[in-house]
């Protein structure tokens, strides 16, 4: 097996494992990730049980250094996003 899995190679393995069209695997996939993103620029924490959570985070406002001068610089208040693994996918790693 490779050691990366792009999302061409997700949607065929999910379309061999599944008997779907890669089509329609994709547009699963494309649905996925925009309800995903638009849950958590919400600030909805979304949750698939034992698999994973993707919640926004807050990052507060900080100084900085800029590593080419070492100056000073601010950095401004934020969002981040934090993906913590679930029961069942930490279990698969191992």
């Amino acid at each position: 097996m490779a050691d990366s899995m792009n999302k061409t190679d997700l949607v065929a393995a999910i379309a061999a494992d599944s008997g779907q069209s890669q089509a329609s695997v994709s547009g699963v996939l494309d649905s996925l990730f925009s309800v995903l993103a638009k849950q958590v620029n919400a600030g909805t924490k979304v949750t698939i049980p034992g698999w994973l959570a993707v919640e926004r985070t807050h990052r507060a406002a900080r100084e900085g250094r800029n590593p080419a001068t070492g100056e000073t610089i601010q950095i401004a208040a934020g969002y981040g996003v934090k993906v913590t693994a679930g029961s069942k996918l930490k279990a698969a790693a191992k």
